[in-house]
């Protein structure tokens, strides 16, 4: 009897476990290409030393010209569930080129968050335009990162594939599932990394975690942790530390320190992240803005470490802490820096992730604390990072994905658990401290003045 009820669920099981495998394969293959070519964009106009600091700029521009000039639509982004983008295999002409009112054009998570629980109605049809806008955006140097876009694609491959082939109409879920947790593993290179990505971002939307969920989400972040061994790719840099704190003390002072930093700085450039994407203004008075804005912390940035921390996603800016003697204040300068650039590029219309930023604020971040606290700088840089995941882009459980995935002696690992704590803590009090002061000045502001006569 009990055989004869769960036969049922393992069956659903199995497939969305074979689906998750399929998007898996299909979507971080596509994710792999469009970061190879980010990379490659990026390895060339890295050595572009005249034109370092306004490279990103030109970068921004061409993404915005992309989603705003060939795309089409007025874009409003809500959280109410949308239809599936097209009713035939490819859609008509339009829909390529068309962007419903419930997508911002620049937000790639957004849409993930927003499919989650009906991955069907994945825009998959827009994605080449958000594959230029991507290169653009992260080739050219903005502080922007390949996360997202991987995700991104990896979803919207298995969405396209369950929507294309007739006989895989009922997989597109698992294969969307898989496509996206396959990516993000592919590029960090930590099969766990993918499927808690994909899980915390669905309980965004509260979406039911059911066995099959799992197996897709399992599957698929297998699938591209193997993509990533096999190809032997090296896309994203994660510091390992190599050293424990020397004591019990001197490892729960440095997760509190810098849990309680990393988590803050990221969560409130988090917040200010979501207030510049929801900005109406039109698309050429934001570009203005936040491109100028761009170029003067790029200046600035430059001034004070090395214009080449000023460029990419943030691995450069890690690179110059460790190879240079610095002081504390100069290393908490580059990354408040840096989260003001990402949070000047997403105003300006950049077309990217945060996640790679938000590990380099964090790395740089933990690093105040190292010689106040005898740790190591990579053992301050790895646990930093993972307190800014924790604490930023609000998945805890991603960042202890990470910490086990990157590894290191158990001690440099427990450290490294304890200040995610700390920094998911210290993010959830400082987002929360920055919404009710912004919901507070905005009650201010719409108070009419009392005037006598």
């Amino acid at each position: 009897m009990l055989r004869e009820k769960l036969r049922p669920l393992i069956v659903n099981v199995s497939l969305w476990t074979a689906g998750g495998m399929l998007g898996g394969l299909i979507g971080s293959l596509a994710a792999v290409l469009l970061t190879e070519a980010i990379k490659q964009t990026l390895d060339i106009t890295s050595g572009l030393t005249a034109w370092l600091l306004l490279l990103p700029l030109v970068g921004v521009t061409l993404a915005v010209l992309v989603l705003f000039g060939l795309g089409k639509g007025q874009s409003v982004q809500t959280l109410a569930p949308r239809e599936a983008t097209s009713s035939g295999r490819w859609g008509s002409l339009m829909a390529w080129y068309s962007f419903p009112r419930d997508i911002a054009r620049a937000d790639l998570t957004g849409d993930v968050v927003n499919s989650s629980g009906a991955e069907e109605s994945f825009p998959w049809n827009l994605t080449p335009l958000r594959a230029l806008a991507i290169l653009s955006t992260v080739g050219l140097g903005a502080p922007m990162g390949t996360e997202s876009p991987a995700a991104h694609i990896g979803v919207a491959t298995g969405t396209w594939l369950g929507r294309s082939i007739p006989s895989l109409h009922k997989l597109v879920r698992p294969l969307a599932i898989g496509g996206g947790a396959a990516s993000v593993s592919a590029l960090m290179g930590i099969p766990l990394v993918g499927s808690f990505f994909m899980f915390e971002l669905s309980q965004r939307r509260q979406v039911s975690l059911t066995p099959e969920r799992v197996a897709a989400m399992l599957a698929g972040g297998v699938v591209g942790w193997g993509i990533n061994v096999a190809l032997k790719l090296q896309l994203i840099r994660l510091i390992v530390p190599r050293v424990s704190p020397d004591d019990f003390g001197e490892g729960v002072a440095a997760a509190l320190f810098i849990g309680a930093i990393a988590g803050t700085i990221t969560a409130l450039t988090g917040e200010a992240i979501y207030w510049a994407r929801g900005l109406r203004n039109r698309p050429i008075i934001r570009l203005l803005i936040g491109g100028l804005a761009m170029l003067f912390l790029a200046i600035v940035i430059g001034q004070v470490a090395t214009p080449e921390a000023a460029f990419g996603p943030g691995g450069a800016a890690i690179v110059w802490a460790e190879n240079i003697e610095t002081t504390p204040y100069h290393l908490l300068a580059v990354a408040l820096l840096r989260a003001a650039s990402t949070t000047a590029a997403v105003l300006a219309g950049a077309c990217g992730g945060v996640f790679v930023p938000f590990l380099a604020i964090g790395d740089l971040s933990g690093r105040v604390f190292a010689t106040a606290f005898g740790v190591a700088g990579d053992l301050a840089g790895a646990a930093g990072a993972a307190a800014g995941i924790a604490g930023g882009y609000r998945l805890p459980l991603t960042a202890v994905a990470m910490v086990l995935g990157v590894g290191g002696p158990q001690g440099a690992q427990l450290t490294s658990l304890a200040t995610v704590v700390v920094g998911a803590l210290a993010g959830m009090v400082a987002a929360r401290a920055a919404n009710q002061l912004s919901s507070s000045l905005r009650t201010k502001s719409r108070q009419k003045p009392v005037t006598g006569n």
